[in-house]
């Protein structure tokens, strides 16, 4: 089992993963048909985790996705995109690792999908969880930017409330905020 979950959080979550890809279908509706058509590339940032893992492998089976990037800061990315390549799709899957190959992972993506950063552990305050997560997506934030800036950013990274804001601040920096392409992926329970 390449796939596993570990956290409490996980466990109880990820089965709200599998509307990830509706939404997207959904937000394509609404694009013009030959927008729909051309969005094929899509970068999962963090896909070496308990949520990025199943998520990829959803985007893999995903029919309007002909080209997956699994990004994560950690080496074993590069095996998790390699079991995630075997899935019978048309869609090429590559693995990138590390902070030098994050502009390469995301350059001229359709769709970034970010479910990087921590999970929340037993006795971490939001504040513990937000300091540590914003550096990250600010990090992701800044590289979009710069790779691509036309890009539909889906935020996963906890908490939602507060990453979404940092991310288009940091858009906003750099010049390249579209409201209508940030997007905050949560749910209530």
């Amino acid at each position: 089992r390449i796939f596993r979950t570990s956290t409490p959080f996980e466990k109880k979550h990820l089965h709200h993963l599998l509307f990830l890809p509706n939404m997207i279908r959904a937000a394509t509706r609404r694009l013009p048909t030959n927008y729909a058509r051309s969005m094929s590339t899509v970068a999962v940032v963090g896909s070496a985790g308990g949520i990025g893992q199943p998520l990829a492998m959803l985007m893999k089976l995903n029919s309007l996705v002909t080209d997956l990037r699994c990004y994560d800061v950690v080496p074993v990315n590069k095996g998790v995109a390699a079991d995630i390549s075997h899935i019978a799709t048309p869609a090429k899957c590559t693995g990138y690792v590390g902070d030098d190959e994050i502009l390469d992972a995301l350059d001229g993506c359709d769709v970034v999908i970010i479910p990087a950063g921590v999970p929340r552990k037993p006795g971490m305050t939001r504040d513990d969880l937000f300091t540590t997560n914003a550096k990250i997506v600010q990090m992701v934030a800044e590289a979009c930017a710069k790779a691509c800036p036309k890009a539909m950013l889906c935020i996963i990274s906890n908490p939602v409330n507060s990453t979404v804001p940092i991310v288009a601040e940091t858009l906003k920096k750099a010049g390249t905020y579209d409201a209508k392409r940030l997007f905050g992926v949560t749910t209530l329970d």
